[in-house]
């Protein structure tokens, strides 16, 4: 068994804005910029999902349509492996393909 770590650092402004997000892992090599992060945790005493959002200042509106149309479309992924759900997840896709188009995302 093995332990690792995943490293964010946020820079933020005088608001307290992220300026810049920088992300590491041991397995990653050097420290990688990004503009934005979502990141969700399953908090089972309190059965229910804590998370954070950041996203810098510079990030532009159509980056971040694009940004969360992709993790929609990826966590359906996720919820088909693991519930089996196909249905469900064919509904979600269906739903943000349509939308996807709606906003210029997708072609």
């Amino acid at each position: 068994m093995k332990t690792t770590e995943i490293n964010f650092k946020v820079t933020v402004d005088e608001n307290n804005l992220p300026h810049s997000i920088k992300w590491s892992a041991p397995d990653s090599g050097e420290a990688s910029e990004c503009s934005s992060l979502m990141i969700a945790l399953w908090d089972t005493k309190e059965n229910n999902t804590l998370r954070i959002d950041l996203w810098t200042k510079d990030m532009m509106i159509d980056e971040m349509k694009k940004f969360f149309h992709q993790n929609v479309m990826t966590l359906t992924d996720t919820y088909i492996r693991a519930t089996g759900d196909d249905a469900t997840g064919k509904k979600v896709k269906d739903l943000f393909t349509e939308i996807g188009r709606e906003t210029g995302i997708l072609k």
